[in-house]
């Protein structure tokens, strides 16, 4: 895949770039390395005072790296706006938190006297180059949240963003410069996927994150593995979304139609199976299809469009693949089902009824604005149909029932349980799956340790 700036609104290419050849990246690993002999030992005041500095610099921006990520990947400007100022938030909140989260832990007084010891503490210490492997659908939130606490805690990054998303990825390089950072405390490589093997293998890259598919997900995890490094994997998502009947089934479904097409339908935490109780089926469906087709499809830049392309023609092609073949095999189309007339990577957004195991889009992720809509005799029953996902990221339930509320949570098989709300990301939560979806934590502190040395310093008596 050419690493190049595609406008996905009409399929015009905009500008390419070389990927970095070997010396660059040689030269780009031994910075990295030297860089974080001397970055580690800054304190927390130093990087907080950079990282605030980058959160202003990018609430600057805001409107420009907007306009940039709209056009190397088709989100909604208003998303694209809102996204600028989520990385915001995160930055000054890992430069606000990260000291207390990573202050020096003791155990209980009777465990170290029974030690032997006469001082006994947990230290978390960064562990050096982490290389970050990021998707486009969110191409700045997505290597924020790694960067931010992965900077905090005294690591220094190496950012290998998605091929159609330069722009964007040489953007974030800039912004950590412009805040002061050191030239290779936080670097971009462009490179193709083909590349990143070799990164794994090499002894000065020390861990990985990434986002992004699980075929990806499986050659990064294989490769670490094989190196013996650290990796987090969050991979793809399926999610329920399960209506029950104590729900505000007029709240549930309008928050619904938001769930299934922010970023277009391109996100991992969309809710893309709706899974609603007979009691409350009909009423259901009848507002969520009328939410869907009013939505306003149309030029990503413009502030009132409600959903734009998807980012790739191939993306386009694949959601088309499961729609034909759900339909083929007996789903029926409440609304949508089609690609509009007109240039670009556009599709409508849809919902498919009378899903059945045998259909591609019972098993697969359906990455475009695509629902999918089960009924449910009971909880139970809800419970089966949600779990029997090879995915589990997060979910979504609506009711108003206590019990109900203690049995999903149970019995969910996904990273997070969201009540009577869309599923979001927050720098103060954990976020990441089960299953497919991956495993290890980002966001809260849970995040910012999964790339530090777990340290015990035992003193003798």
């Amino acid at each position: 895949m050419p690493i190049a700036t595609v406008n996905p609104a009409n399929g015009e290419t905009l500008k390419t770039y070389e990927a970095m050849d070997e010396q660059e990246i040689e030269r780009r690993l031994q910075l990295a390395e030297a860089t974080f002999r001397t970055y580690r030992t800054t304190t927390f005041d130093e990087r907080a005072r950079l990282l605030h500095r980058a959160a202003d610099l990018l609430e600057e921006d805001q409107q420009d790296i907007a306009r940039v990520m709209t056009t190397e990947m088709g989100k909604p400007i208003q998303q694209a706006r809102a996204e600028a100022a989520k990385c915001a938030k995160a930055m000054r909140w890992y430069a606000d938190h990260a000291e207390e989260l990573l202050a020096d832990e003791e155990p209980a007084a009777f465990d170290v006297k029974d030690s032997g010891a006469s001082r006994v503490r947990v230290r978390y210490r960064p562990l050096g180059p982490v290389l970050a492997v990021m998707p486009w659908n969110f191409p700045l939130w997505q290597v924020i949240r790694f960067a931010a606490p992965a900077l905090m805690a005294g690591n220094v990054g190496l950012l290998k963003h998605a091929s159609n998303v330069p722009q964007t990825a040489l953007y974030l390089e800039d912004l950590f410069h412009r805040a002061g950072f050191t030239e290779g405390t936080f670097q971009t490589l462009l490179i193709g996927s083909g590349a990143v093997d070799e990164l794994l293998r090499d002894e000065r890259v020390k861990a990985a994150t990434l986002t992004g598919s699980e075929p990806a997900g499986r050659a990064v995890a294989s490769t670490a593995g094989e190196m013996i490094k650290k990796t987090v994997l969050e991979l793809g998502g399926s999610d329920p979304f399960v209506v029950m009947p104590s729900a505000d089934i007029d709240r549930a479904a309008e928050v619904a139609v938001t769930a299934r097409v922010q970023n277009n339908g391109q996100s991992c935490i969309a809710a893309k199976r709706f899974i609603v109780h007979t009691d409350v089926y009909d009423a259901f469906a009848e507002r969520f299809t009328a939410g869907m087709k009013a939505l306003k499809v149309g030029d990503p830049m413009a502030d009132d469009t409600e959903v734009g392309p998807l980012a790739s023609e191939q993306g386009l092609r694949d959601v088309e693949e499961l729609v034909d073949d759900a339909v083929r095999s007996g789903a029926q189309v409440l609304c949508g089902g089609e690609r509009p007339d007109g240039p670009g990577w556009y599709y409508t957004p849809s919902i498919l009824a009378g899903i059945t195991r045998e259909m591609r889009i019972h098993r697969e992720e359906a990455f475009g604005p695509v629902a999918t809509l089960y009924r449910a005799a009971d909880l139970d029953e809800a419970v089966l149909i949600a779990n029997d996902s090879p995915f589990g990221l997060s979910s979504n339930v609506w009711t108003r029932d206590e019990e109900e509320v203690d049995r999903f949570v149970r019995d969910l098989e996904a990273g997070g349980v969201f009540f009577n709300g869309m599923t979001a990301s927050h720098p103060a939560f954990p976020f990441g799956g089960v299953k497919r979806s991956g495993y290890g934590r980002e966001l809260s502190g849970h995040g910012i340790r999964e790339f530090c040395n777990i340290t015990t310093v035992w003193h003798g008596a």
